[in-house]
């Protein structure tokens, strides 16, 4: 969570993250499975207590930002201004061996580890950064934000997933 908030830019108003009493609030929203654990559910509640924006979808799936910072600025563009800015439309990096990922993201972590181990060199393309490349994620992905992406040579990998991948980059661990 704190990640998160720090990617947004320095958030100046409370944030509540569900772990302790572990899935009160989860519960009084309904959005905490049987398992124990929640869908990634974000509420924006304005000084009313009035929820002006729900986003839930699975807990694998990123938010989009950019959405979140125009309801926070619609309803309280005093407290939004000068801690974030939305991104601007840039060029977007190209390559052979693309990965679009978010910094907060552990799997996409994990990815740029494994890429480094196999000694493939790859373009990193943050989705926060570039709105343009959370499009894309969302039209390879069902319409879920799934970090990390690859998009090697026009084959595109959902999630991470070590076997496509070794198989795409014809990477042989024997």
């Amino acid at each position: 969570m704190e990640a998160w908030a720090e990617k947004l830019g320095g958030i100046s108003y409370p944030l509540l993250s569900d772990f302790w009493p572990h899935g009160e609030v989860s519960k009084q929203y309904n959005v905490l499975r049987p398992e124990g654990y929640s869908e990634r559910a974000i509420f924006i509640i304005d000084k009313n207590g009035i929820i002006q924006y729900m986003d839930i979808h699975d807990i694998d799936d990123q938010p989009i930002n950019q959405v979140i910072f125009e309801t926070i600025m619609k309803i309280d563009p005093e407290s939004a201004k000068g801690f974030m800015e939305l991104p601007q439309a840039g060029e977007m990096p190209t390559g052979d061996v693309l990965m679009y990922c978010t910094s907060w993201c552990i799997d996409c972590k994990k990815a740029k580890t494994w890429l480094d181990k196999h000694q493939i060199e790859f373009v990193e393309i943050d989705v926060n950064e570039f709105p343009e490349a959370g499009k894309l994620v969302r039209s390879w992905a069902n319409g879920n934000l799934v970090t990390p992406t690859f998009n090697i040579r026009g084959q595109i990998i959902v999630d991470f997933n070590e076997e496509k991948l070794k198989e795409m980059l014809s990477i042989n661990d024997s």
